[in-house]
Order: C-alpha cells, then sequence, then structure tokens
C-alpha cells in the first residue's frame, strides 16, 4: 500500500502470489509467459487458459490441462494464387493472401473479423468466393463490433476514446497504464 495515496501498489508478478492476487491484476500474456516457465506451467491454449493453470499452480492445485497442440491440416498457400485457387483446410490468413486480396480489393483490404472466420471455414470455396464475402460485409463490418475480451486493451482505448473525443494517443495510453496498474476488484479477506 501506498501510505501517500491509500491506493494499492500492482505487486510485483511471481510464484509468491495466490491464485486470487494473480486475477486481481491485469498482466500481459508475455508477463504471464515468464512465470508460467519459472512455475513449469504450460504457456499454451491463449492468456485466458494460461491464466486459469497459473491461479491452480499459485494455489497448489492441479491445473486444467492445456490444449493438445494442433498443426495445420494442410499446405499453406503460395503465390501466385487467382480468384480459381481453391482455400485449403487449415489455411491461414497469410501474407500471401493479404497481397492478393489488397491486389483485387485494394488498400483499405484488412484482415476482420468475417474475413478471418471466412479463411479459416472456407476450405473448398475459391479467392473469388472470398473477395464476394469481403463486399457482401462491409455494412455489417462497419458497424461497431464486440471486442473480445482477450482484447483488454482495444477495448479500453474505444471506450476512452468515445468519452474524450479530443484525446491525443499519448494521453489515451497513459490512462490505459493508470486503469491497468489498479485492481480489477477489490482484495478478499
Amino acid at each position: 500500500m501506498s501510505s501517500n495515496t491509500g491506493a494499492e501498489t500492482r505487486p510485483e508478478l511471481s510464484a509468491a502470489l495466490s491464485g486470487d492476487e494473480l486475477s486481481r491484476w491485469y498482466w500481459t500474456l508475455a508477463e504471464l509467459t515468464v512465470l508460467a516457465r519459472e512455475l513449469g506451467v504450460s504457456r499454451g491454449g491463449g492468456k485466458a487458459a494460461l491464466t486459469e493453470r497459473l491461479q491452480a499452480a499459485l494455489d497448489g492445485v492441479a491445473p486444467p490441462d492445456a490444449p493438445p497442440r494442433t498443426r495445420s491440416t494442410g499446405r499453406q498457400l503460395a503465390a501466385p494464387v487467382n480468384g480459381f485457387t481453391v482455400i485449403p483446410a487449415g489455411q491461414r490468413c497469410s501474407q500471401v493472401l493479404r497481397a492478393y486480396f489488397r491486389r483485387e480489393i485494394g488498400e483499405g483490404f484488412h484482415f476482420d473479423a468475417y474475413m478471418r472466420r471466412f479463411v479459416a471455414e472456407g476450405a473448398g470455396r475459391t479467392l473469388a468466393d472470398a473477395i464476394a464475402h469481403w463486399h457482401a460485409t462491409r455494412q455489417a463490418a462497419a458497424q461497431l463490433q464486440e471486442i473480445g475480451s482477450q482484447f483488454e486493451l482495444n477495448r479500453f482505448l474505444r471506450d476512452w476514446c468515445a468519452e474524450h473525443p479530443a484525446g491525443s494517443r499519448a494521453e489515451a495510453l497513459a490512462a490505459w497504464r493508470a486503469q491497468r496498474d489498479r485492481p480489477r476488484r477489490p482484495a478478499t479477506g
């Protein structure tokens, strides 16, 4: 505790924390990964799953199993590609696809949630189908989208910028740093 402000100070991330204390604070995936290595905890499965395993390890409870490692089910597309190119199972949103879509759609192309899902689930469809999908989803993509809980910074920045339309990027990032250094909830006990 800080003696002059009464505000709690974010603790050092270490094996000395309890699982409950770990969950009270914001930690980056990089920070959590270092602790996982130190504790011998599997680092796979994303930030939420890693946090859950670390909480269990810190509390001396058997951690949930890490998800099995998955491998691509097929080869990734390589240049050159065209509209007749079929999307294979396991295709990722690669630089080859990005270059093709930018050439065909324009510099405004980006892999948004609609296109990422199409590529991931589009095995057997063509890149021409993907372009048609891009154009068909532009109206929906222009609507305000829910930001997943794993993207805490993005959600914070969207909300902060809505509340402070004249604010600068530096001010927004300073507000984020102050926010992440505060506990998410009060201490129990």
